[in-house]
């Protein structure tokens, strides 16, 4: 189960090796923001030699250049012959982007001799203003896609806002980003996965942004820095009474198979119910 994914600047190894000490069930070796242009070849390089030091049980993910800075490509290159679990593609504004970005893969894949198909993408889909409108097209694109998750600070520059927060919250622009990434998971019938807490000492907005993403059904959290790891990790863990409760809808309608709705310590519960038990329990 993968909660947490922690960036980490692909030119920056000692980092790295902080990061795969950590609690995090995924890193992301970052070779877009985190890294300066004049530093972009050089950071490929430190990419590949980290994927090479994947620690075992980790996802280990790179987040490529978008598909239009002229450093994509390269990017690819360089990190898929060091098998990584998936790519973060981000500033993915339709669904011919994530079609371009899995028919590169399918290329460099056949050129490091990898089985096709193998390397994941998830792509964040909220950064310009363009992609909140082709939202409702992901599903069925590719059989890579893993996962959607969204992002707030270049939608902020893009929409020209001089601010995306209020008393700890993002505001509407951002929350509807939010709501349609997730929504937009759901349709394709992939991971949503919510955006980094930007506060980093600020353990009551990351707590609350975490008990929100959960509420409303994020599966992960993406994050900046390792002290955010262990509480996104509880929070987006179901605690024992959740999984009491799971098992108990499971157990009804595993004993009532034919029934479209139940009676449960006193409780209607139906399909929707027996879908959320699973997820739960980890069966989907």
């Amino acid at each position: 189960m993968v909660r947490s994914m922690l960036f980490v600047p692909g030119d920056a190894p000692r980092k790295f090796d902080k990061a795969a000490a950590s609690v995090a069930d995924a890193l992301i070796l970052d070779l877009e923001d985190s890294v300066a242009p004049d530093r972009k070849a050089a950071a490929r390089d430190a990419v590949r030699a980290m994927l090479g030091q994947a620690p075992a049980g980790k996802q280990v993910w790179v987040r490529t250049n978008a598909l239009d800075s002229g450093e994509a490509l390269a990017d690819l290159a360089a990190v898929v012959p060091g098998r990584p679990f998936g790519i973060v593609l981000p500033k993915c504004a339709r669904r011919a982007d994530l079609e371009r970005a899995a028919h590169y893969l399918d290329a460099c894949e056949a050129m490091a001799g990898l089985p096709e198909g193998g390397i994941r993408i998830l792509a964040i889909v909220t950064e310009t203003a363009r992609s909140l409108f082709g939202l409702h097209d992901y599903a069925g694109a590719t059989p890579r896609l893993w996962g959607l998750s969204w992002g707030a600070e270049d939608l902020a520059a893009d929409l020209g806002a001089r601010g995306n927060r209020e008393a700890g919250r993002y505001t509407e622009p951002f929350r509807l980003a939010r709501s349609l990434c997730l929504a937009a998971a759901a349709a394709a019938g992939v991971r949503a996965v919510d955006t980094v807490c930007v506060d980093l000492d600020a353990p009551d907005i990351l707590e609350g942004e975490t008990r929100e993403a959960v509420r409303d059904g994020f599966v992960a959290k993406l994050a900046i820095h390792p002290r955010h790891v262990e509480p996104i990790n509880r929070l987006l863990t179901p605690d024992e009474a959740q999984l009491r409760w799971a098992r108990a809808v499971v157990r009804a309608f595993d004993a009532h198979p034919g029934a479209g709705t139940l009676n449960l310590d006193g409780k209607m519960i139906d399909r929707p119910h027996l879908r959320l038990a699973r997820r739960l329990l980890g069966g989907e």
